[in-house]
């Protein structure tokens, strides 16, 4: 059975599981009824952070454009422009032992595609959640569930895998931002324009 985490908590994932090598990240989200004339697309992105919490380079923010990072440790699965359906909306398979020792931190994000100029933010979102299973089995081992905390913000970080004394654990962070895809970018320590 999962461990179902609310914000702020942070658990063992590979202590607790010996010998998990392989996790599936699936993130997910349903767009509330609302009068825009924009369909929702939610996009989902993962940053390889050393341990100043930035990314070394462009290749370590993985999303629909670089799906794949050099180390072959994280693989953005693909883009789902509409959200609809049941379950994983989008999904990252992460490789444990082959993420690069300088890489301390995996975070994972969710933001609003066009989200100024289509007047979306995540008040009109509900249901989102990351979940963490074993890739092999795919038994769900955690699940964070976001519930209803943001109301103006256009990108959230919703989680985090980081290195603890040799093992992986999950962090539910919940953390959102106003302005989109580029300050969640520079939080980072990525340039964008």
């Amino acid at each position: 059975m999962a461990v179902s985490l609310k914000k702020g908590q942070k658990v063992d994932l590979t202590k607790t599981n010996p010998g998990l090598k392989k996790v599936l990240v699936g993130l997910g989200w349903d767009t509330n009824k609302y009068d825009g004339t924009h369909p929702f697309d939610l996009d989902s992105s993962v940053f390889m952070l050393g341990e100043n919490g930035k990314v070394t380079g462009e290749g370590d923010f993985i999303f629909y454009n670089n799906k794949k990072h050099a180390s072959d440790s994280v693989t953005h699965l693909g883009d789902n422009l509409t959200g609809e359906g049941t379950g994983d909306d989008e999904q990252v398979k992460v490789s444990l032992d082959k993420v690069p020792p300088q890489v301390h931190k995996i975070a994972f994000a969710v933001t609003i595609h066009d989200a100024a100029s289509r007047s979306q933010n995540f008040g009109q979102v509900s249901n989102a959640f990351i979940r963490i299973a074993n890739e092999e089995s795919n038994q769900e081992l955690i699940r964070y569930d976001l519930g209803e905390d943001f109301s103006v913000e256009t990108a959230i970080v919703v989680g985090e895998l980081y290195r603890h004394s040799g093992e992986w654990k999950f962090n539910a962070v919940g953390s959102g931002f106003g302005g989109g895809l580029a300050p969640l970018c520079r939080n980072f320590g990525l340039n964008v324009d």
